[in-house]
């Protein structure tokens, strides 16, 4: 009964939200039904389980999403990602448009931007770019896709995106961690996905398809549109209904002021990670009253918080006669990041619970004897629970919240370095989490104006086909070479 309870409860979820129903709800419901049929008792497993869960990926990451948010808000409000965009568009032109758009939308996001705030300003640009091209719209959603939603969420060193801080305190690594093997698998997200879009274009132009229609879209509709925010929330860190609050500067910044903040991001959080923690007495931290932690445990996320409240002042400090409403820009940024972040602790929340299980243990013993070893079986794990929950950071921390310790002591035995098992987890969980429900998708496709049925396919082959491709390769090599 309880791996019916438990495959009942993923499917319950899974169909539910997939329709637009919170999982604020669904969570602790679902969670409640898997506890049923395994007889474990329910009010216990809500209120000692469920919320332990949910409450310690909150306290955990929180800083993150706020400070995410807030920076990809003031970003877009002092017009530094529409600058970058443009400055991309000119330099490369119509000539090279899907580079254009791919370049764009890597620069932006690697910085630190959310990829929400990213696709309403990249869509717009798109759209220009391919109509003169005469390259099919349709097309358009997987170009920003690339940029945006690939190697730069997973595999680029130093990337702030909240998938690559997950592991951090797990494995005790930083956002840095194996270098090589990100830039390898970055090149190769980055390689398979433009020689696909270029053969996509190539084959467009023989047969004569063109940009096709122009189509109108809402923007403000699609940014407040139920279903969407709902889909959205689980799988990033910004609300997309907050897109229209604030000001946006009507007066653009210089490309230089709209890029530094972006590199404040990555030179501070590179500086943290390798001179100022190292050098850090923080035994204090063993203290009962700061958590009986580590520096190791905690200091990565230390060192991302320092880097966008770093950058977040650059901002505001270049940038404030552009921000004419700074306190509603503010105030719209930290909102952005209040449904998110508790949506996704819900889904940890429920991950807690499953865990829990009995019959989990049968489960946690099948992934674990996986062949392949250890990183095969962490690849799977969080691929196939980032694809059921269609959320990379809600599957990531469901895995490692459940198998994280296991696996640390497997990587002690077989010699494998943590920062292997980080960058493993990493670009596993943004592989499958690509699903046609994924808020992400969801998301762009209504921006873009596109269905499923027109561009799903090209998402993908350069999001899905690329990052697998990518996925194997580090495992080949990190077996062969170990970490570097």
């Amino acid at each position: 009964m309880g791996f019916l309870g438990i495959f009942l409860a993923l499917g319950l979820l899974i169909w539910f939200a997939y329709r637009g129903w919170s999982v604020l709800l669904l969570c602790p419901l679902a969670a409640l039904v898997a506890a049923l049929f395994s007889g474990e008792p329910l009010l216990a497993s809500w209120t000692q389980t469920f919320m332990t869960g949910t409450a310690g990926f909150l306290a955990q990451f929180f800083p993150l999403f706020l400070l995410g948010a807030l920076f990809g808000k003031l970003m877009d409000d002092s017009g530094s990602v529409q600058a970058i965009a443009n400055a991309m568009s000119q330099h490369l032109g119509t000539k090279r448009a899907i580079l254009a758009v791919v370049l764009a939308g890597a620069l932006i996001t690697y910085g630190g931007v959310s990829l929400f705030v990213a696709f309403f300003v990249l869509v717009p640009m798109a759209q220009s770019l391919f109509r003169q091209a005469n390259i099919p719209r349709r097309l358009m959603p997987a170009a920003i896709a690339l940029g945006t939603s690939t190697f730069t969420m997973s595999a680029f060193p130093g990337t702030p995106a909240i998938q690559n801080a997950i592991p951090m305190p797990y494995f005790g690594t930083t956002l840095f961690a194996a270098p090589g093997l990100g830039l390898i698998a970055s090149a190769i997200m980055l390689g398979f996905g433009m020689w696909w879009l270029g053969r996509a274009e190539k084959k467009a132009r023989l047969a004569a398809e063109g940009y096709g229609d122009v189509v109108a879209v809402d923007t403000v509709e699609v940014a407040e549109n139920a279903l969407v925010r709902e889909r959205a929330t689980t799988a990033h860190e910004f609300d997309p209904a907050e897109i229209q609050h604030g000001q946006r500067s009507a007066v653009l910044p210089p490309t230089w002021v709209a890029m530094l903040p972006l590199v404040v991001v990555i030179a501070v959080n590179l500086l943290m990670s390798f001179v100022v923690l190292p050098r850090m007495d923080a035994s204090f931290l063993e203290e009962l009253r700061w958590g009986n932690t580590s520096l190791q445990a905690v200091g990565g996320v230390w060192s991302v918080m320092v880097a966008l409240v770093a950058a977040i002042c650059t901002l505001i400090a270049l940038n404030r006669t552009r921000l004419t409403a700074l306190r509603d820009s503010i105030d719209a940024g930290v909102n952005a990041s209040a449904l998110p972040i508790l949506s996704v602790s819900s889904l940890v929340g429920f991950g807690a619970v499953i865990a829990a299980l009995p019959a989990f243990a049968v489960i946690s013993d099948w992934i674990l004897s996986v062949e392949g070893g250890p990183l095969v079986s962490l690849a799977l794990a969080t691929n196939v629970l980032a694809a059921l929950t269609g959320s990379a950071s809600g599957g990531l921390t469901i895995a490692l919240d459940a198998l994280a310790e296991t696996y640390m002591q497997l990587a002690a035995v077989a010699g494998i370095n943590p920062e292997l098992m980080h960058r493993v987890a990493v670009i596993g969980a943004g592989t499958l989490d690509s699903l046609p429900h994924n808020g992400a998708v969801v998301t762009l496709l209504a921006i873009c104006g596109t269905t499923h049925k027109e561009s799903y396919f090209d998402i993908v082959m350069v999001a899905v086909v690329s990052a697998l491709l990518a996925l194997v390769a580090v495992i080949v090599l990190g077996t062969a070479f170990g970490s570097f």
